[in-house]
């Protein structure tokens, strides 16, 4: 598949029936490499799509730029937005998914950009896993946003979280419920990363819902 991104993919064991997809943002100065160990309960049952974001930031790499914490540099965040929108549509054609079953999963700024995307796209994705994130102003006062009340969205945060405030991670709690998603809201002892229970609480959700 033709795409802006450099990606990951693994297909399900029987994939020439329409099949479920799981799509990895990962964090700044990351890569593609890094979430699928997350999600390895699900290669045989799902399609697994792990991006690499564009933009080079060493070690790794970026999604989108910051002036600031909590400040995407806006028109970087806009067009990589569009992209993902377009490529999760692209794949639900070319590799054959289900559509009623699209799940998008990001740590750091993929927990950004996967919020984001739920919120613009509406029925298209199924559920969200939001790992450490949370939803830019812009997005929330500027953006077009669609209806979330299909939405089953599990959003965590560490207490300790120095890189991003784990009240951000409240707030986006906060912010789904009064949308109308179904939300699952977890905090863990943690900084800004994902514990064995945090990653034990993620899967039980993927597998409920």
């Amino acid at each position: 598949m033709k795409s802006p991104f450099t990606f990951n993919h693994t297909a399900p064991n029987n994939a020439d029936q329409k099949q479920p997809a799981l799509f990895l943002l990962h964090g700044m100065g990351s890569n593609e490499e890094d979430l699928p160990q997350l999600v390895k309960d699900f290669e045989n049952t799902h399609h697994i799509f792990s991006l690499r974001g564009p933009i080079v930031h060493k070690p790794g790499y970026s999604f989108f730029l910051i002036e600031e914490i909590g400040k995407p540099i806006r028109d970087v965040f806009d067009k990589v937005v569009t992209h993902l929108q377009a490529f999760i549509r692209k794949a639900i054609v070319e590799y054959n998914l289900d559509p009623k079953d699209i799940t998008i999963l990001g740590f750091s700024q993929g927990a950004i950009l996967a919020q984001t995307v739920a919120l613009t796209m509406g029925p298209e994705i199924s559920k969200v896993v939001a790992l450490s994130g949370y939803i830019p102003d812009f997005v929330k006062t500027e953006y077009s946003k669609q209806s979330t009340t299909h939405l089953s969205i599990f959003i965590s945060h560490g207490d300790y979280d120095y890189v991003i405030p784990s009240q951000w991670g409240q707030g986006s709690k906060e912010y789904f419920e009064t949308t109308g998603a179904n939300v699952t809201f977890k905090t863990y002892t943690d900084g800004h990363g994902v514990t064995p229970e945090n990653h034990q609480d993620l899967l039980e959700f993927l597998n409920k819902n």
